[in-house]
């Protein structure tokens, strides 16, 4: 699996196609929740994809009906400093879901393979490493009945430049946008290296990747919505 061989998909054709099938996969994922919680099993979402790539967009879409009660969101960022020093799975324990209950996280450990091998801050044989314990971290938690659903939001970088422009220009999206974003993006090259790795050494049959074309946003957020529906309804 690499990006290259991710395809295109086009639009959907209008707004009411879009809101079909967005209500149709939200309401099944709201039956899921409620078995989730009938039966207390747990469940764990991984978000990961470019800057701009619309992780956020979606997961409020895939939480929109959702009772939040029985699910956390996790918007992971660098590491505080209390969490310095530690493991780097330490804070991710932190948050695993109890049961009933589905963890969301926006960003992951993958950081460690991604962003951390890429800027430099972790060191060469902490990130080789960390592919292993990672599909250790994974396999422990799917073995003990915790599916571990992970999906990679794609675009390109010509569609990133157009969302990084509209986010400066727009007064309500330009927190969004900072140094961090566009340092990243002067790596994109490493970033793509990063990333089929990532795929190569992290893509197991308990916990695969599921790679989402999201330069069109209204496909990207039914296609998550349905990937995790169905991924969910196999457990």
């Amino acid at each position: 699996m690499k990006l290259k061989d991710i395809r295109k998909h086009p639009e959907l054709e209008d707004k009411k196609a879009y809101e079909n099938r967005l209500e149709k996969y939200q309401l099944r994922m709201l039956r899921l929740q409620q078995k989730y919680h009938q039966k207390g099993l747990r469940a764990v979402l991984v978000f990961e994809g470019w800057d701009a790539a619309g992780k956020g967009g979606s997961i409020r879409r895939l939480t929109e009906k959702l009772d939040p009660r029985g699910y956390k969101v996790y918007p992971i960022g660098a590491p505080r400093p209390d969490e310095q020093g530690r493991h780097y799975l330490w804070r991710f324990w932190q948050r695993l879901p109890a049961p009933g209950e589905i963890a969301i996280f926006d960003r992951s450990w993958y950081g460690r393979v991604l962003v951390e091998r890429v800027e430099g801050f972790a060191r060469k044989e902490a990130w080789r490493r960390a592919y292993d314990e990672i599909n250790a971290f994974e396999k422990l938690l799917t073995d003990d009945d915790c599916p571990v659903i992970k999906l990679f939001l794609h675009i390109t970088k010509k569609e990133q430049l157009r969302r990084f422009r509209e986010r400066e220009q727009n007064p309500y999206k330009n927190w969004k946008i900072g140094p961090d974003d566009w340092r990243n993006r002067r790596h994109w090259r490493e970033y793509e290296h990063a990333i089929d790795d990532m795929f190569e050494r992290t893509d197991t049959g308990s916990a695969p990747w599921t790679l989402i074309p999201a330069n069109r946003k209204w496909h990207a957020r039914t296609e998550v919505l349905a990937q995790v529906v169905t991924a969910l309804e196999r457990w």
